[in-house]
């Protein structure tokens, strides 16, 4: 029990830091402007339900995409903790990351009609920064110990994202800007640890 605990203590900061929904609420809050509440509410749970299943894809299947294209976990650990650190330092200054999405795409997302898949499910929530996280911590550990917890810590983000952007309004309210900006620092810093842990689990590997 101890050890789910632990793992799990550690891959969830990691995947809801860096699905980071508070982040996506200005973006979202923009997209649906005009929307009715429950075209609001519809929109925020498919995007949230196709992220989901698109990181539990990754995570349950990364390993045979290594194997594929010959990359050794340790690679994959420092590329994907240098993709964290990026956005990291980007959440630090408290302004998008372009490894989530360009100012380009956040105009088109504006005006298309449905923005439940493109933008908002794909690269807003579930980006190459979250896709990495979560194939990086399955594969740390291939055990049943180790998977139940990642697969929970998805699970409960996109559930906690689902409310966070169904009361987009009410958190832009409370939070204000610059709200939203002390939370995305805060969180930024901690990705920022969580990062050069996994580029440095990652050079040890490929040092051996």
């Amino acid at each position: 029990m101890k050890a789910y605990l632990t793992h799990f203590l550690v891959a969830l900061p990691a995947v809801f830091f860096v699905v980071d929904p508070i982040g996506v609420v200005p973006l979202f809050l923009a997209m649906t402007a005009g929307d009715s509440p429950e075209k609001i509410r519809r929109t925020a749970m498919r995007a949230c339900l196709v992220a989901c299943g698109l990181m539990t894809f990754f995570a349950l299947f990364g390993t045979i995409i290594f194997k594929v294209f010959s990359v050794s976990l340790g690679a994959f650990r420092v590329a994907g903790g240098i993709l964290l650190l990026i956005t990291s330092l980007d959440m630090l200054r408290a302004r998008p990351s372009e490894t989530r999405t360009t100012p380009n795409e956040e105009q088109e997302g504006v005006v298309k009609e449905d923005v439940a898949i493109v933008p908002l499910a794909i690269p807003l929530l579930s980006g190459p920064g979250a896709i990495a996280t979560a194939m990086v911590l399955m594969a740390r550990d291939t055990t049943l110990t180790a998977t139940l917890p990642v697969l929970a810590a998805i699970v409960i983000t996109f559930v906690l994202s689902y409310l966070i952007l169904r009361a987009s309004g009410l958190v832009q309210r409370v939070l204000r800007q610059s709200g939203v900006a002390i939370v995305e620092r805060v969180m930024g810093l901690i990705l920022a640890a969580i990062a050069v842990q996994f580029i440095a689990d990652g050079a040890k590997e490929l040092l051996r």
